[in-house]
């Protein structure tokens, strides 16, 4: 332990977060505590549900801000092979919602799924600790320590884990409103903030842990993390108030063959993780096979509702290029970050946090603002701010290249340019996940409420697949980055992604017709939220108008 006078911006932010984790489990610890049915408004079930997903995100968050790290320092891959490993894995985690949406709804519920999920996630977690051969500066004699099978055992856990986990945790918070609860978008606006909230506190801990102790202490702490966060949400069973149950009785055997699914899932990802050119294939195939079922369950509906699917599909189907540029923060932009930015004493993994800090800064301000301009008739569509949101997250590049490039090809880069990366990237993302998440849960049928959820996330795993084989374009061909080959990809895919947004702004009038929001009604199903999926912090309103 250091002595305070030595200690340098890193440890003080450690330091600060520290603090903060201790000041939101007190509050937690008030609201557990209280007798009452409601706390500030709210049910506790929201706050329940708010602490178990703070803690998971903090575990996922904190382990992904190291990873690529870890690919390339200790077991010694390429720069693009460690990026294409990277973006394979994060496509996975995000395509297995599919899967575990489809068990919630036809058997499990919400709420066995979280906890199946949680277990699965906490081992995967906690098994990231092994680090196996130390001390090994071969990186084929490091790849061939069978301690690496245990790491890719850990990353299945973890992929099949979220799938259980992920899209179910936040259809619950649907379930304790009705839909037309006058306090939904709030507590969308608290969960989400939670999400954020344990984001940032583990891409901090984690990542200095990490980087500066050992990978053993940041991978486990985030095992910790996913272990409290499991325990919060079984304890909290009570104030679900029947939110997550299975939507019929289960018997014992269908139940554990539904586990056993999960677990032959686990041997599957190991597999695809470490073969990531089947993942390409897997991605096309299954693609096509959800677009055909999804448009077959469309064509069956009356005229509104089709229209609506199909603004549904418009939607999903624009994640692959933004969420491709937006998780390079992860990845290549995570190394440039490491190697060519001045960042003072601070780890470069600890700089993952400025996106969800900004997100818990701003996404009040946008909640506001879109109800500001919806109150005025000016609030744009939600294809609108699709298009916004890639105009930004393409911006953000063509301002980090302009800045990179004003110092010199020889200088290292102001991290004043990473934080304006992030703050554009930031206010995009505000622009389109949480309107789209909000789109989904809106626009779906109530049956269709989960696997349209999986949905959304395949095709951020296809965008997380993509900002893969960008990273790995980084690397070039000796697999190795530059800073000049890297800012030439940035400032490439930057103006791209602008020319997109240009169109999609001229297209947007058409998909809002599609939307038909003005003739939304209410659900007539008790608890109005079954079904649906994660909900949003500054979403649409019931009769947006402008562009």
């Amino acid at each position: 332990m250091k002595e305070m006078g030595l200690w340098d911006e890193g440890d003080w932010i450690f330091v600060i977060a520290l603090v903060v984790l201790a000041a939101f489990l007190s509050v937690g610890a008030l609201i557990a505590g209280s007798k009452k049915p409601e706390f500030a408004g709210h049910p506790k079930g929201l706050y329940m549900l708010f602490f178990a997903e703070m803690w998971e995100r903090f575990s996922y968050y904190g382990m992904r801000a190291i990873l690529i790290f870890y690919l390339t320092q200790h077991w010694l891959f390429s720069d693009g092979k460690s990026n294409l490993i990277y973006g394979a894995y994060t496509s996975l985690v995000y395509i297995t919602p599919v899967l575990g949406g489809y068990m919630a709804d036809r058997y499990l519920g919400q709420r066995k799924a979280v906890v199946f999920g949680g277990i699965l996630l906490a081992f995967g977690h906690l098994f990231m600790a092994f680090e196996g051969m130390d001390g090994i500066t071969d990186a084929a004699v490091k790849q061939a320590d069978p301690a690496i099978n245990i790491f890719w055992l850990a990353l299945a856990l973890i992929i099949v884990g979220s799938g259980f986990l992920k899209a179910n945790i936040s259809v619950m918070v649907g379930q304790l409103y009705r839909l037309t609860d006058v306090r939904r978008d709030a507590a969308y606006t608290v969960f989400y903030m939670g999400i954020n909230t344990g984001a940032a506190l583990g891409t901090i801990l984690v990542g200095y842990l990490g980087q500066k102790i050992g990978w053993a202490y940041g991978f486990g702490l985030a095992g910790i993390g996913m272990v409290v966060g499991l325990i919060v949400f079984v304890l909290g069973k009570n104030v679900l108030l029947g939110a997550g149950e299975a939507p019929a009785p289960l018997a014992k055997k269908k139940e554990y063959g539904v586990y056993g699914a999960g677990v032959a899932a686990v041997a599957v990802m190991w597999a695809l993780v470490q073969y990531q050119d089947v993942i390409q294939n897997l991605l096309i195939i299954s693609g096509l096979a959800l677009l055909g079922y999804v448009l077959y369950e469309s064509f069956k509906l009356p005229k509104e509702p089709r229209e609506r699917m199909f603004a549904i599909l418009f939607l999903i189907a624009l994640n692959p290029l933004f969420w491709g540029l937006f998780e390079q923060a992860g990845g290549s932009f995570n190394l440039y970050t490491d190697r060519f930015v001045d960042k003072g004493g601070v780890p470069a993994s600890v700089f993952q946090s400025i996106n969800p800090i900004y997100i818990i800064i701003f996404a009040p301000i946008f909640a506001a603002l879109w109800q500001w301009l919806g109150k005025k008739g000016l609030e744009p569509s939600a294809p609108a701010k699709f298009a916004l949101a890639l105009a930004q997250v393409g911006l953000g590049f063509l301002v980090f290249v302009w800045g990179a490039n004003s110092v010199g090809a020889a200088a290292m880069t102001p991290v004043v340019f990473v934080f304006l990366l992030y703050l554009l990237h930031t206010t995009g993302e505000l622009c389109l996940s949480p309107v789209g998440l909000s789109a989904m849960n809106r626009l779906a049928p109530t049956y269709l409420a989960s696997l349209i959820m999986g949905a959304w996330f395949y095709m951020t795993a296809v965008g997380n697949f993509v900002a893969g084989k960008i990273g790995e374009a980084t690397g070039g061909e000796s697999g190795n980055m530059t800073k000049e080959a890297t800012l030439g990809i940035y400032w490439e895919i930057g103006l791209i992604t602008i020319g997109v947004s240009v169109v999609i702004l001229a297209l947007s009038p058409i998909v809002k017709k599609w939307m038909h929001l003005d003739t939304l009604r209410d659900r007539d199903d008790g608890l109005a939220g079954v079904g649906e999926a994660e909900p949003q912090a500054a979403g649409i309103h019931p009769e947006p108008k402008g562009a």
